[in-house]
C-alpha cells in the first residue's frame, strides 16, 4: 500500500493523466478511443458500468431456445420488476443482460419518457439495431430552410468522407441506389431480396414513383482484409444479435473499436466509473479533468487529461454536463445562454401497418435475414409539401407463417411433424422512423431533491410529442395503407401505438451544434464554445434529428472531431 508521500503523490497523480478520456464506451465513445489512440494519445475510457469482452462474455449467444426457462420471453417476475426497460424492442431473456434493472438506475418522468439504457463496456452498440443510412443534405438543411430549426454548422460535404472512414471500418451490407434522399456509401453485399420484396418494391416504384431499396446494415456479408484484421467474420444470418455475436458479424465496439484501440498500447479502459462532473479550472478556462465515483467502492477519483469526450449517451451527456458546475459556470458547464439540457428530440416509431400477400407459396429465403428494406424519405425534400415538418423513413419487410395450415392435436404422428415443416403464406409489414421537430420546451434537467445511490442529482426529464408528430403519424398510415392496397395485400391492419417517447431509443440533442454560441453549445468541431478542450459527439450534439437511423452519424462526427482534437493536441493548442 502507498504510503502519503510527494513521491507516492506524484506517481498517483501520473497514474491518473492521460492525454484523453473518453467518457462512455458505446458506439461513438469506441470511435473516440480508437481514432484517439491511433493517433498516439494516452486515452482513459471511463463506464459505469460492468466490462464485457467479447465472446467471452456474450453468455446465452449458442443457447438453443429449449435452454432458456421461458423460451427467450419475459417472465412476470421479470415485467413487475421492470415494468419500464422489459417494454425494449429485443429484450427478452436471452439478453436481459445487456439492459439495466428498472430499480438501479431511476430518473424523474415529470412527462412520459421510456428511458433504454444498457450500461456495460461495448453499451448499446451490443443491443442497436444496425441500421446505417447516410444522412442527406436534405436533412441537413431542412430545419433551417423551412423554418423549424436553426442552421447546422455543418453539411453533408463535411461528413462524407468521414462517413466512408466509418463504413470502411465496421462493415455495412447495402446497394448503391444513386438516391439523393440517401447517399450511397462503401458498401459490402446486401442480403438477398425475397420475392415478394421484389414485387412490392417494383409495384411501388411503377405506381407510385418511390423508391423500396436495400436498408445499410451493419453486418459483414462478404468480411474484406480490415474486418478480418479484427478478428470478426461473416454474418451467420442467425438473427441472435442482441446476445453478442460470437463471429463478429455485427459492428460493436467490443468487437471492433476497443480491441483495435487496444493493439496500440495507448488504451486504459475503467468500468464501474460513474462520471460525476467534468472538472473546470478557473485559471486556464479549460477542463481540466474528470470527477468518478467508482461504483462499487464509491470512491472519488479525479483523472487529468488535456482532452475530453463526452460519450455517454445524450441524455447521461446532458446529466454530466449540467453537474458540471463551477464558479465559471454555475448552471452547467458551458451553459451561459441556458440551454443546455433543452431541445431534446427523438424519432417517432409510433406507427405500423401490416397485410397478408398471396402468392409466393413456392419462394422462401436463406436464414433468419438480420436486415429490412427501406422505403426512402419521399416527403418534404425539395420543398414542404405537407402540412407538417421534417420526413419519415419506413422500414419494410415480409416473412411467412411458421406453418401453413393448423390440424387438429389428435392428428399427431408424421403427418403433423411435416405440416410443422410447411410455411404458410406471407406477410407484410412496414413500420415508421419520422423526424421529430426540437422545441425548447422538450428538456432535461437535474432534480432539486432526488439523487442516486453516488449522491448524483436524478435526471428529470420532460419530453413529449409535438402536433407535428400527430400529422406526420397519420400521414404515414394513409400513404402506406394505400401503397399496401395497390400492390394487393389484404388483411390490411393500421396502428396508432401511442407509446411514449423514448422507446425508439434516438434521445437527440440537449447540447446541440450551431454557429452562434447564443443559440448552441458546441461549434462545427463539437466542441463546447465556452470550454474548447470538451468535445460532445454522441446523440446530445445533434441539432435536429433527421429521419435516417442515427448511430453512423455520431460515429462520423466522432471520428472527424477526434482527427481535430489531436492535431489540436500536438499543435499545443489544447
Amino acid at each position: 500500500m502507498l504510503t502519503d508521500t510527494p513521491e507516492n503523490t506524484a506517481a498517483t497523480s501520473a497514474a491518473q493523466t492521460f492525454d484523453a478520456i473518453v467518457i462512455g464506451s458505446g458506439i461513438s465513445g469506441g470511435w473516440a478511443a480508437k481514432e484517439l489512440c491511433e493517433k498516439g494519445l494516452k486515452t482513459l475510457v471511463l463506464e459505469r458500468g460492468r466490462d464485457v469482452k467479447h465472446i467471452k462474455d456474450y453468455p446465452t449467444a449458442t443457447k438453443a431456445p429449449w435452454e432458456f426457462p421461458y423460451r427467450g420471453r419475459v417472465s412476470l417476475k421479470q415485467l413487475k420488476e421492470n415494468p419500464l426497460i422489459t417494454k425494449a424492442a429485443g429484450y427478452g431473456d436471452d439478453c436481459d443482460h445487456f439492459f439495466i434493472k428498472d430499480a438501479d438506475h431511476p430518473y424523474v418522468q415529470e412527462k412520459p419518457f421510456d428511458w433504454i439504457r444498457g450500461y456495460q463496456v461495448g453499451g448499446k452498440s451490443l443491443t442497436w439495431g444496425r441500421a446505417t443510412q447516410r444522412w442527406s443534405d436534405f436533412e441537413f438543411t431542412a430545419p433551417h430552410r423551412f423554418g423549424y430549426g436553426i442552421e447546422w454548422p455543418i453539411g453533408y460535404k463535411d461528413v462524407d468522407p468521414w462517413y466512408s472512414h466509418v463504413e470502411k471500418f465496421i462493415g455495412i451490407c447495402g446497394n448503391k441506389d444513386g438516391l439523393e434522399a440517401m447517399p450511397d456509401g462503401e458498401f459490402l453485399p446486401p442480403f438477398e431480396m425475397s420475392a415478394p420484396l421484389k414485387f412490392m418494391r417494383d409495384n411501388i416504384k411503377q405506381n407510385f414513383n418511390r423508391h423500396l431499396v436495400h436498408a445499410r446494415w451493419a453486418h459483414l456479408t462478404e468480411p474484406k482484409q480490415i474486418h478480418l484484421d479484427q478478428g470478426r467474420g461473416k454474418c451467420q444470418a442467425r438473427n441472435m444479435c442482441m446476445r453478442g455475436c460470437p463471429f463478429g458479424g455485427y459492428f460493436s465496439s467490443v468487437s471492433s473499436t476497443l480491441p483495435w484501440a487496444a493493439k496500440t498500447g495507448n488504451l486504459t479502459i475503467r468500468p464501474h466509473s460513474v462520471v460525476h462532473s467534468i472538472i473546470y479550472d478557473e485559471q486556464t478556462g479549460k477542463a481540466s479533468g474528470v470527477r468518478v465515483i467508482d461504483a462499487q467502492t464509491k470512491e472519488t477519483i479525479d483523472f487529468k487529461a488535456k482532452v475530453i469526450f463526452m460519450n455517454a449517451s445524450a441524455l447521461n451527456t446532458n446529466l454530466i454536463l449540467l453537474n458540471s458546475k463551477s464558479k465559471r459556470f454555475p448552471n452547467g458547464l458551458g451553459n451561459d445562454n441556458g440551454l443546455l439540457g433543452k431541445y431534446v428530440a427523438f424519432h417517432n416509431y409510433r406507427a405500423s401497418v401490416s397485410g397478408t400477400l398471396d402468392g409466393y407459396e413456392d419462394k422462401y429465403y436463406f436464414g433468419r435475414n438480420p436486415t429490412d428494406l427501406i422505403l426512402v424519405n419521399y416527403k418534404n425534400l425539395h420543398k414542404r409539401e405537407t402540412d407538417y415538418y421534417g420526413g419519415y423513413t419506413t422500414f419494410l419487410n415480409a416473412y411467412r407463417d411458421q406453418h401453413a395450415k393448423d390440424i387438429p392435436g389428435e392428428h399427431i404422428g408424421s403427418a403433423y411433424k411435416d405440416n410443422l415443416s410447411e410455411p404458410g403464406g406471407w406477410h407484410v409489414f412496414a413500420y415508421l422512423q419520422g423526424e421529430t421537430v426540437p422545441v425548447e420546451e422538450n428538456h432535461v434537467r437535474l432534480s432539486d431533491t432526488e439523487k442516486d445511490q453516488w449522491g448524483i442529482p436524478l435526471l428529470v426529464t420532460s419530453v413529449a410529442y409535438h402536433p407535428n408528430d400527430d400529422k406526420m403519424t397519420d400521414d404515414f398510415l394513409k400513404e402506406t395503407a394505400a401503397m399496401f392496397e395497390k400492390a394487393g395485400v389484404k388483411n390490411i391492419e393500421t396502428n396508432n401505438n401511442k407509446q411514449a417517447p423514448g422507446l425508439d431509443i434516438h434521445e437527440m440533442g440537449g447540447v446541440r451544434m450551431g454557429k452562434d454560441p447564443k443559440t448552441s453549445l458546441l461549434n462545427q468541431w463539437n466542441q463546447l464554445h465556452l470550454c474548447q478542450n470538451v468535445f460532445v459527439t454522441d446523440g446530445a450534439c445533434m441539432t435536429s434529428t433527421g429521419n435516417q437511423s442515427p448511430s453512423i452519424l455520431y460515429m462520423a462526427l466522432t471520428a472527424r472531431a477526434t482527427n481535430y482534437a489531436a492535431e489540436q493536441v500536438k499543435a499545443g493548442k489544447l
